[in-house]
């Protein structure tokens, strides 16, 4: 883990350590700006070798919706686990709902996915995030939603 004047940041090998996605769900590439308990930002190169493009249109290839989602919920899982570090060992982190997503235009192959996550509040084992997804400083999607930290 490399640490800049914004936050740290997480590599992919890292990011495997922390949450327990593997190909071909694992959407974060890495995970930079992280500030502990506040905020994360996490990057998806868009790549058109991704497997849901040879159904989610061949001919004008468009990342699903809910997969942005999921990059942002994986954003969140990673800065739950580096704000809670050991007390996070043995722990997963799964979403109970997503409020208010929408999706303003289409994230495309070639694309770099920005997840901007920013903890609201957390409540014991609940936490609320909220999070915005651009590519090249350009809003594309945005939703709230809430997770749970529970045992394996």
């Amino acid at each position: 883990m490399d640490t800049t004047a914004q936050g740290k940041i997480i590599d992919i090998h890292r990011v495997m350590q922390m949450i327990p996605h593997r190909y071909p769900f694992l959407m974060v590439d890495r995970v930079v700006n992280v500030v502990p308990n506040v905020s994360a930002v996490g990057i998806k190169n868009v790549s058109i070798n991704e497997p849901y493009f040879q159904g989610h249109f061949p001919v004008h290839p468009i990342m699903p919706g809910v997969l942005i989602i999921e990059t942002m919920a994986q954003t969140a899982a990673v800065l739950v686990v580096e704000t809670l570090g050991e007390q996070a060992r043995g722990k997963l982190v799964y979403f109970m709902s997503v409020e208010s997503a929408r999706f303003r235009k289409p994230v495309i192959p070639g694309d770099r996915l920005f997840l901007n996550v920013f903890k609201e509040r957390s409540r014991g084992n609940v936490w609320k995030f909220r999070a915005e997804a651009k590519v090249e400083e350009i809003l594309v999607a945005d939703a709230t939603y809430v997770a749970m930290i529970t045992e394996r």
